[in-house]
């Protein structure tokens, strides 16, 4: 029997039912198509990649490119279309990469959401400040801001200091991975000044869990983003690299738990409590909103997990490539430790004290280039409520807007030679006429990044402390490879030779413990 004849078998009810499914079903697969030619139309017409697939989008050439292409790749498009450009992210998925000032401050003014990208990250970091949005978004804001208050921040210097007593000592050696060790040291400065949780985590050396379970969890999430057969949680989740991510997560929430598990031991002991200042996790278990409410057991634990991420690993990134593009530019790197040592003369120790931090005006020009040059976080990606007008064309609410910062800080109609390193790009007659927009490495606006001061003071003591004992040279049997994953990682690590200076008093190796 045909499916006609099987049709009219029916009983009249019935064939009347199938009948009205199937055309349901037709009027949407038209509507779709009508909607997607006009979606495929609107955003082909602009600027960007030609390579198309109908299964993969532009990416079809992408994936085929190692870590280190895929980075030339996208510089190079950000320079050939400085202002924006499009690609496809699968079929269905036009991004656009807003790369100047210009077409990226409208988006940054405004309390956008994040893209539906980030969704992929939920099964590590939950909805908490990074990922959250709308009135989730805005409460852990409004809760967590006294956490980076200046009286909170002050003694965490102090901390930066005993870590980084710890790190000097550890890297005496003719050559080293500077990556890896300063990624551990940033994990022990965040844990103990934001959890007051000590673990010898810097003793314990390169192969520590929780730093290669970070790394391997960002380059999944990148992974995913570039397969759009793994768009779907369900298909994502049945696949090897969908159980592979869900045990790491497991155990990065393992971690996270037993942090907080031993702060709430901690505070329960304590009778009564003594008198000490307040850190990111006192006053996550503290905070109540306008209704006495606080956080759960969940967002707790989404906020540890986001903040020891951010907290370590954007931050190593930073500083293992300000220090790599040192030990490529010695007459930077002395005129650093020039500044150190006539800041440091005739102490007793080495410590870059909380007063320090505002009279290292070089040193902190070198920084900001340091991230200028090499994006620590290259994109922010966020979804559109409502239609955004750039360079005449008019963004239909729901597009993937994707604010390009490497592409941004590359832009060479903003900066001049935007491929060499120049620390007297931000000395301050450089830069007092300049758009505040151009230079946006914690993003800007209302969504800028909480932990700004901090991750800028504890780069000033890492940094100044290791180039106060040491002087960089590369590497010349080491090839870097950059790899855009969540953050700009160098994929082969990063490679020094360190040679302790002559000059340089280390007085404090009785601090190691």
């Amino acid at each position: 029997m045909d499916v006609a004849t099987q049709l009219f078998s029916l009983s009249p009810t019935v064939r009347l039912v199938v009948i009205a499914v199937m055309t349901a079903l037709t009027v949407q697969i038209i509507r779709w198509l009508v909607w997607y030619r006009s979606l495929f139309r609107f955003f082909n017409q602009l600027p960007g990649e030609t390579d198309f697939s109908w299964v993969w989008g532009n990416l079809r050439k992408i994936r085929s490119y190692t870590s280190e292409q895929r980075t030339q790749y996208l510089l190079e498009y950000s320079k050939r279309y400085p202002k924006f450009f499009r690609l496809w992210l699968g079929p269905l998925r036009p991004v656009i990469f807003l790369n100047h000032p210009d077409t990226m401050k409208t988006l940054l003014k405004r309390s956008e959401p994040k893209s539906h990208i980030y969704k992929f990250t939920f099964p590590w970091l939950g909805e908490g400040l990074l990922n959250g949005n709308g009135p989730r978004w805005y409460r852990s804001r409004r809760l967590l801001t006294p956490a980076f208050h200046f009286d909170i921040l002050k003694p965490y210097n102090t901390i930066s200091n005993r870590a980084a007593d710890v790190l000097v000592h550890a890297v005496e050696k003719p050559s080293m991975d500077i990556y890896s060790h300063v990624s551990l040291c940033t994990l022990d400065v965040i844990l103990q000044c934001a959890m007051s949780y000590k673990d010898d985590i810097q003793l314990k050396g390169e192969s520590h869990p929780y730093v290669q379970t970070v790394m391997q969890l960002t380059d999944m999430f990148s992974e995913r983003g570039r397969n759009p057969l793994f768009a779907l949680d369900f298909i994502y989740f049945l696949s090897s690299h969908g159980r592979k991510f869900k045990a790491l997560c497991d155990f990065a929430h393992s971690v996270a738990e037993n942090v907080i598990k031993a702060r709430k031991e901690r505070l329960e002991r304590e009778e009564p409590p003594k008198k000490r200042h307040l850190d990111f996790l006192d006053i996550l278990l503290t905070a109540r909103d306008e209704s006495g409410h606080g956080f759960t057991p969940l967002e707790l634990r989404n906020e540890v997990n986001t903040f020891m991420f951010a907290g370590h690993d954007t931050t190593a990134c930073a500083i293992a490539w300000t220090l790599y593009s040192l030990a490529q530019h010695p007459q930077y790197q002395q005129k650093v430790q020039e500044e150190l040592d006539c800041l440091l003369e005739g102490r007793q120790s080495d410590d870059i004290e909380w007063e320090d931090l505002q009279k290292l005006e070089y040193l902190t020009q070198v920084i900001k280039e340091g991230m200028r040059l090499h994006s620590t976080v290259p994109f922010i990606d966020r979804t559109l409520t409502k239609p955004m007008t750039i360079e005449d064309v008019t963004l239909p609410a729901g597009t993937w807007c994707r604010l390009n910062i490497m592409g941004l800080h590359h832009c060479p109609l903003v900066w001049s030679d935007p491929e060499i390193f120049d620390p007297d790009r931000f000395h301050p007659d450089n830069i007092k006429d300049k758009d505040a927009y151009t230079f946006v490495p914690f993003s800007a606006g209302p969504r800028n990044c909480i932990g700004q001061h901090f991750a800028l003071n504890e780069q000033k003591v890492i940094i100044g402390r290791i180039l106060r004992k040491f002087t960089l040279t590369v590497d010349p049997n080491h090839k870097v490879q950059r790899k855009i994953a969540m953050v700009m990682r160098p994929e082969t690590g990063l490679r020094l030779l360190l040679t302790p200076r002559p000059a340089a008093v280390w007085r404090d190796r009785s601090r190691v413990v």
